[in-house]
């Protein structure tokens, strides 16, 4: 991760996740997959997050391009940190689990693959909801993967359940 990551919040985990630090170690340490395939935090906001995965020998795939499962680990990335923002540090606790994951891919992903995702106001609504409910809801994102020319290279939507523990 390069130390040029925007933060459009001075909350506690926007500054946590982009210390290039302690978010590598984060991830060599709880997902070391993404760790070793070179995935990068570019940006994130209560908002919105990218992140980018590169096609290199680690994520390569028989036929010259980045493995659809290095695709799909970034692109839940980019909605899991919007998702973990939202539960990070609240009371009461709220547990976050994907429940489903779908994907459609429209170009071979030959180079650095960023993926959008721009639904942190929705996530955050569920997580509220969540917790005033006090039942398990879920929510199905998008998260949008371009190739360096800004070609669409795939799509994913990442549904997330989120449960607040009483």
């Amino acid at each position: 991760m390069n130390s040029s990551v925007k933060v459009s919040s001075d909350d506690s985990f926007f500054r946590l996740v982009n210390s290039p630090v302690r978010f590598r170690l984060f991830l060599l340490q709880k997902l070391p997959a993404a760790y070793f395939s070179g995935l990068k935090l570019l940006k994130i906001s209560g908002t919105d997050c990218e992140v980018t995965i590169p096609f290199k020998w680690f994520t390569q795939n028989p036929f010259r391009s980045t493995y659809f499962a290095c695709l799909s680990m970034a692109a839940e990335m980019s909605t899991g940190l919007l998702a973990m923002s939202n539960v990070y540090n609240r009371s009461p606790k709220v547990s976050m689990l994907v429940v489903a994951i779908e994907g459609k891919f429209y170009k071979k992903a030959v180079g650095v693959t960023q993926f959008v995702c721009k639904e942190g106001d929705l996530i955050r609504d569920t997580v509220q909801k969540a917790i005033d409910l006090s039942e398990a809801q879920s929510i199905k994102v998008l998260s949008s993967g371009y190739a360096e020319n800004g070609e669409i290279v795939a799509e994913f939507w990442i549904t997330w359940s989120f449960k607040a523990r009483r």
